[in-house]
């Protein structure tokens, strides 16, 4: 296992961040796990997550955790070289919607960044950066905002690299690749 490395990913919707998260793991790691937070909750959703399984390739672990992600890191975490968790947003969605807490998702957050730091893996983290938008119209949209806005921020804090994603172009923000 090679030096350890944490590394956020944002940027918008459709901007290529996955696309490059993958092709970054595969650049630089040989055991990797694929972390997903989406539900399969409609056809299009089915679709869409059979399509990204195509797209990693069997070198791939895939696990799928839509809550849970700090227990499943600690289960698999330390055996591999590096855990893309796709995507942090999805994760946020996932947890607010469970527990309508922000306190306790940030909470939750923290539990993930102790883990992080305590494994001797490396992290890619995936994560839409939502608040350069319109300012969203219902209170939920917008408390979902901000508890993104504030997550992406905690994870951007220990993270050795930040790259945003443009139409497909990285920017590296913090550290190099």
């Amino acid at each position: 296992m090679g030096q350890k490395k944490v590394t956020l990913i944002t940027g918008g919707c459709r901007s290529g961040k996955s696309r490059f998260a993958l092709d970054y793991a595969n650049r630089h790691f040989f055991s990797k796990i694929y972390l997903a937070t989406c539900e399969p909750l409609d056809e299009e959703m089915v679709k869409r997550i059979e399509l990204h399984k195509k797209t990693r390739g069997p070198e791939w672990r895939t696990v799928e955790e839509p809550i849970g992600v700090v227990e499943k890191i600690r289960q698999f975490g330390d055996e591999i070289e590096v855990t893309l968790l796709d995507c942090i947003t999805l994760w946020i969605s996932n947890l607010l919607m469970k527990w309508d807490d922000e306190q306790k998702i940030m909470d939750e957050v923290e539990r993930l960044l102790e883990t992080v730091k305590r494994s001797p893996s490396s992290f890619i983290f995936v994560s839409n950066e939502v608040g350069m938008g319109i300012v969203p119209s219902e209170p939920l949209g917008r408390r979902f905002r901000d508890l993104a806005g504030m997550v992406n921020q905690k994870i951007t804090e220990g993270a050795d690299t930040v790259i945003f994603m443009v139409s497909g172009i990285p920017i590296f923000l913090k550290g190099k690749e």
